[in-house]
């Protein structure tokens, strides 16, 4: 019986996360503000995340050199920020897990990036996003607001950048 009662149980919540409209299960919700976060550029100097929010859209990548999704959506991600660079802002955020702020300026510097890449060494913007994992995205509107979230190494940002994009 607790067989089969796990067996139910694992069914049910897979037939509810596969539910269409079925409720976010982590990050901040879409239609939220973007919120503020202390985390410092690659130089160690203090940065407000919420600085590089409004006035244009914004697409926000929790990312780490290490993480195997992050990796697949990269090529994406740098064509997103080729076709759309002049109407969005592309800021990176490595998270602190297993990297230091050296070791991110390096890696970026070597890969030849061209977006803002900060440092999220003290969890702040990770907190106040609830970012679930890296290669997590948040697209924000002129405005401010949520537009899109997502999660994984594949992921259509062109879509989640129209959101973002006044008709």
């Amino acid at each position: 019986m607790p067989i089969f009662s796990s067996l139910t149980s694992a069914v049910l919540v897979v037939a509810l996360l596969a539910m269409p409209g079925a409720a976010q299960e982590s990050g901040i919700e879409v239609g939220a503000r973007a919120p503020r976060a202390m985390v410092s550029t690659l130089d160690g100097k203090p940065a407000d995340i919420g600085s590089f929010i409004g006035g244009k859209p914004t697409v926000l990548y929790f990312w780490a050199f290490w993480c195997p999704s992050c990796k697949e959506l990269e090529p994406e991600f740098m064509s997103a920020q080729r076709k759309h660079g002049a109407k969005v802002r592309f800021v990176a955020v490595a998270v602190s897990v297993n990297q230091s702020r050296q070791r991110v300026k390096a890696y970026t510097a070597r890969h030849k990036y061209r977006h803002l890449t900060l440092f999220d060494n003290e969890g702040n913007a990770t907190d106040v996003y609830d970012v679930p994992a890296t290669s997590y995205v948040v697209v924000v509107d002129a405005a401010g607001k949520v537009v899109y979230t997502g999660l994984g190494g594949k992921q259509d940002l062109d879509a989640a950048i129209a959101k973002s994009i006044a008709p």
